[in-house]
């Protein structure tokens, strides 16, 4: 996908100028609430339109103020995902997932709906009544019925915010799972950076005053925000595989690295996270601990914070990034090329998808 925007819009006292270009995939639109995100969102679909300026979709005008091009919403083929599922609550749950389908040309139909609701988990629902699902449900039917309206363009503004924490959990996995299945190139809308993480590559970094800070990598702003995160800290994903049982604990191969995590409600491969805060970092090999993981690692970077250090980590072939006061890091002589042990409480890591 490519998107080409520059534009200006006004409403009220708020002003919205944004002029970028991206290509890819999976892009996120990060920023604080009120910072411009859904009026540009509303913007690429065709719900308000700009002032001035262009929106150029792999390379067809949506809007040129200056060619008097203003494409209709719904010829433009994209759909939006809202907060709030807005599910047609006298249809079934089948009967809402086909309702944009069935407004399409078949040509244009490139998701097979069986496949869809496999991958989504929702095959037990099709003939209930939307009114009697949950919010984790409800969102997902709302996922499917977008992706089967076969969009040029999917939109997600902020999908997961009414939901609490325990329902996002359960949203997200569906999420990665279904759109990396289908590809459907989407924009995804949060000011939540452990969802753009999580959802997206690229992403568009707005401000506090309606304009666009950097088009960056989801990483690189996560790495830079660590010192906006001190009460969690920076969370290290990681991909964990092929879990066996060893005696009470679960042990799963880290690429040539053995995890051993006390996770037990799904022993299956998987995403999970682990705070920079949680790993405990050694000079020497200590004798004696009781965290069940210990690695030897090499100091491939220092990323300075106030008064706490960043330690990004080389353990075989795999990252880690671990956080220390500067005093600690000072003690301990870490510098880059230093080789350290870490270790981290099996207790420590949490699936995220």
């Amino acid at each position: 996908m490519k998107l080409d925007v520059q534009l200006r819009k006004r409403q009220g006292q708020f002003n919205l100028s944004s002029n970028f270009n991206i290509s890819g995939e999976r892009i996120g639109l990060f920023g604080p609430s009120g910072s411009g995100k859904s009026t540009l969102s509303q913007l690429i679909a065709g719900l308000i339109s700009p002032d001035e300026g262009t929106i150029c979709l792999n390379d067809q005008y949506l809007f040129c103020s200056k060619r008097k091009i203003n494409l209709a919403a719904e010829k433009r083929r994209i759909a939006v995902v809202f907060q709030q599922a807005h599910l047609f609550p006298h249809l079934s749950v089948e009967d809402n997932l086909l309702f944009g389908a069935k407004r399409i040309a078949k040509a244009d139909r490139k998701i097979n709906f069986n496949d869809l609701v496999k991958v989504l988990d929702i095959s037990h629902l099709l003939k209930r009544s939307v009114t009697k699902l949950s919010g984790g449900e409800r969102q997902r039917v709302g996922l499917g019925r977008a992706l089967l309206a076969s969009p040029k363009l999917l939109i997600f503004d902020e999908p997961l915010s009414a939901l609490d924490q325990k329902l996002k959990d359960q949203v997200i996995p569906y999420l990665r799972k279904t759109l990396r299945r289908f590809s459907i190139p989407y924009l995804y809308i949060s000011h939540s950076l452990h969802e753009v993480r999580l959802l997206t590559d690229q992403v568009i970094h707005f401000t506090g005053n309606g304009k666009i800070q950097e088009v960056t990598d989801a990483e690189k702003l996560a790495r830079r925000r660590m010192a906006d995160t001190q009460s969690s800290g920076y969370m290290n994903h990681l991909t964990l595989e092929n879990p066996r049982e060893v005696g009470s604990l679960l042990a799963y191969q880290w690429g040539s690295n053995e995890m051993l995590l006390t996770d037990h409600q799904h022993p299956q491969s998987g995403l999970f996270e682990v705070s920079s805060k949680d790993i405990l970092l050694f000079k020497n090999h200590p004798r004696a601990i009781s965290a069940r993981n210990l690695l030897k690692a090499t100091v491939n970077e220092l990323i300075p914070k106030g008064g706490n250090v960043g330690i990004r980590l080389d353990c075989n072939g795999e990252e880690l990034i671990a956080q220390t006061v500067r005093e600690a890091a000072i003690e301990l002589n870490i510098e880059v090329g230093t080789c350290v042990f870490l270790a981290i409480k099996a207790s420590s890591f949490r699936r995220v998808a």
